[in-house]
């Protein structure tokens, strides 16, 4: 077998995007919130938010909790005629890997699906941290099965040194002052200490791959010792991670973010997460059976938390909130056509490349692979509210534009009630 020198470029999101409603600082203590808050009150001088982005937690709710449609969408239906072929409309002259998965269940009509190559697997990228998040709301369900409440403010209050698992990632994570109104972005050190609610925020809305390393992590001790998880000190929990076999780190990493997609009715084959997001992190838990997703898969995840039929409504109203954008958006998100409405989003890339004669690699142009995956919740001001699950692997191109192109022609398809 011949040896193939490969070079590995590996991002998996970058921008400043932000996300929670923005009056959520005193609920969850994330202190960026407080940040935007003081923007919309005056106090600091800053660009201010799109329309779409300044929903307060009141305002975001689940569509499909407690209605007679959430029990029809225990499976998703069979395409609706019009608009599959509408959606087949759009992709003639784009790469034949774009897969996507979409929903329309607009109040007011029969719910409708369509989908292109649903089933069609990729590398998830950051898109994955979706699983992290579901599978720290399930440990945290397993250390207070009664009460949401404490699980809220064991994320409020658990403050968590970042160690070897939160470092080296490119992306910058906000630090921000209340008492000096000073906000600086810069890359998590492993000195950094921040509640479990921030380095949950810091996981969904800058797309940290340290930060998902350290909520993995911390999701995995929960599993280890239950409820004296809260009473850990940071170096007991290294030492854990010291003394405990590599085998038995893989298996319960993997469970602990496989085990809430399984309740979802989402198959190993349809999405598994089975490597670290960083080099550092990876070298103390060894990768196990590698990571998948597929459009459908992922719109599975978005249509049970819709349902609020993950653990329970509060804990699924949770994980909304905490994808809903309220800063710069990229991509997918970018559509000027989604400017005013409120976007629920997970955006996530990859690529690796190798040597190939006269062509030089760059971000997100991979030669080898060049994944770009989107998940969102559009909800309009008109009543249009719609799920989107959108994957592709566009060789040496940024498929970045061909994303934010679709999004404005899908959000077309969706029509008002008249």
């Amino acid at each position: 077998m011949k040896t193939i020198l490969i070079f590995f470029f590996g991002l998996f999101l970058v921008s400043q995007l932000n996300a929670y409603p923005i009056d959520g600082y005193d609920y969850t203590g994330i202190r960026r919130l407080l940040y935007l808050q003081r923007i919309l009150n005056g106090e600091i001088k800053a660009k201010p938010l799109i329309p779409g982005a300044q929903k307060k937690l009141e305002e975001i709710h689940l569509n499909l909790y407690g209605t007679s449609r959430c029990d029809s969408l225990w499976e998703l239906p069979a395409p609706d005629p019009h608009l599959q072929s509408s959606l087949d409309s759009l992709f003639p002259h784009l790469n034949e890997s774009y897969s996507i998965a979409l929903l329309d269940i607009t109040p007011g009509r029969p719910i409708r699906y369509a989908s292109r190559q649903e089933d069609r697997g990729f590398q998830p990228g950051s898109v994955g941290k979706l699983a992290v998040l579901a599978g720290l709301m399930c440990e945290l369900d397993n250390l207070y099965p009664d009460s949401f409440e404490l699980r809220r403010q064991l994320m409020k209050t658990t403050i968590i040194k970042a160690g070897p698992f939160g470092v080296y990632d490119e992306h910058t994570v906000p630090f921000f002052d209340p008492e000096t109104n000073n906000l600086v972005r810069r890359q998590v050190q492993q000195t950094d200490i921040f509640s479990l609610y921030e380095w949950v925020d810091h996981m969904l809305s800058v797309s940290n791959n340290g930060a998902a390393c350290v909520v993995w992590r911390e999701s995995m001790l929960m599993r280890a010792f239950g409820l004296k998880y809260k009473d850990l000190t940071y170096d007991q929990k290294m030492d854990y991670f010291k003394t405990t076999p590599r085998k038995e780190l893989a298996d319960l990493a993997v469970a602990v973010v496989s085990d809430p997609l399984r309740s979802m009715g989402i198959a190993e084959n349809e999405w598994r997460l089975g490597t670290m997001f960083t080099d550092m992190a990876g070298r103390i838990v060894p990768p196990k059976g590698g990571s998948i997703g597929t459009p459908r898969a992922l719109m599975k995840y978005l249509v049970t938390i819709e349902q609020g039929a993950f653990i329970d409504y509060a804990t699924c109203l949770e994980m909304k909130r905490l994808m809903y954008m309220t800063g710069p958006r990229i991509r997918y998100a970018a559509n000027a056509n989604l400017k005013d409405a409120a976007v629920f989003f997970k955006s996530g890339s990859l690529y690796h490349c190798r040597p190939e004669a006269g062509y030089s690699c760059g971000k997100y142009k991979g030669n080898l692979d060049n994944y770009m995956n989107s998940v969102a919740i559009i909800e309009h001001d008109d009543g249009r509210v719609y799920f989107v699950a959108l994957m592709s692997n566009v060789l040496r191109k940024n498929s970045n534009l061909d994303h934010n192109m679709l999004a404005g022609r899908i959000d077309k398809l969706i029509t008002p009630v008249r």
